[in-house]
């Protein structure tokens, strides 16, 4: 039996909030507590009746049918996690059809993408368009957090996942992005410290180069023949899947030693040789590993993690 074999049905009777559940990591994460036999709660702004200012085709009814495909019960929800109503009215659903269960909060709501400036200092950048990243990046999870910790407190056990990109103080490029990034760390790091006492764990999580939906487009490939990307940028040769990030989570979830790992700021790849899980295809990416090999004499060391 493989280790993901062994992870499957690994979660049942869990019930999983995935805020930003609509694409990429966010949908792996779904997908793959769907799998482990979880009951998953897909929320985000992009639905069959409409889609977000990103006009991206995937929707929130889309996972939740890929998770109830993969074996859980995936249950869509449109929610602009911008809107602490919305995100109220979210949760009280979520209490009033599980009796009031609530075992996993992931944090995984984005859309920063097109107001990232990647080519000005802050002197340089528009203010506007910083705090409006800002305001998806941060504050969507914490008014998510804000209404969802409640329940998980109310059972006195389960787990928050902060998704971010990188797990050490390195600069990434861009100021907003960055102070993004870490805060979402700092927000793992300050619900970890007050979850504590009700034996609730809070991680921040990151993923190595992640191939969602949008990558797979700017390379013009598809999961199916995605290796034909590194011959636009050999970096994409080491990148995972979804999937990667999902199966981490499941395997933190399932852990009943977590509270061992709270406030710590965790990587796909060093969890994948803890855990033993895999990617889709059988393989292991090592980001860190290949960034120290190809990237550090050019950018600079990845870093410790925090």
């Amino acid at each position: 039996m493989t280790t993901h074999q062994k992870q499957s049905r690994s979660l049942p009777g869990t019930v999983a909030l995935v805020a930003g559940g609509t694409r990429g990591g966010g949908r792996g994460i779904a997908v793959e507590l769907g799998a482990a036999g979880a009951t998953v709660y897909v929320s985000g702004r992009s639905s069959t009746s409409g889609r977000s200012d990103l006009d991206r085709p995937e929707t929130v009814e889309e996972t939740a049918e890929l998770v109830t495909a993969a074996g859980g019960t995936g249950i869509a929800v449109r929610t602009d996690h911008s809107r602490p109503e919305q995100v109220q009215a979210l949760v009280e659903r979520i209490s009033d059809e599980q009796d009031g269960r609530l075992d996993v909060l992931v944090n995984c709501v984005w859309g920063g993408d097109p107001l990232t400036d990647w080519s000005h200092p802050l002197w340089e950048q528009d203010l506007d368009q910083g705090f409006r990243l800002l305001r998806r990046a941060v504050d969507t999870h914490i008014i998510t957090s804000r209404f969802a910790l409640p329940l998980l407190i109310a059972r006195r056990r389960g787990l928050v996942v902060e998704v971010t990109d990188g797990n050490s103080a390195r600069y990434r490029g861009s100021f907003f992005y960055d102070l993004a990034k870490s805060s979402v760390i700092r927000l793992a790091v300050a619900q970890a410290a007050e979850l504590r006492l009700f034996d609730v764990a809070a991680v921040a999580l990151t993923p190595g180069f992640l191939r969602s939906e949008a990558l797979l487009d700017h390379f013009g490939v598809t999961e199916a023949n995605w290796r034909d990307g590194a011959a636009k940028d050999p970096h994409f040769a080491y990148s995972e899947s979804p999937a990667y990030l999902g199966r981490a989570v499941v395997a933190l979830a399932a852990d009943p030693d977590i509270l061992a790992r709270t406030g710590r700021a965790l990587a796909t790849w060093g969890l994948s040789k803890e855990y033993g899980f895999t990617d889709a295809d059988g393989s292991r990416p090592d980001f860190a590993a290949h960034w120290a090999e190809t990237l550090e004499a050019e950018i600079g060391p990845m870093g410790e993690p925090l």
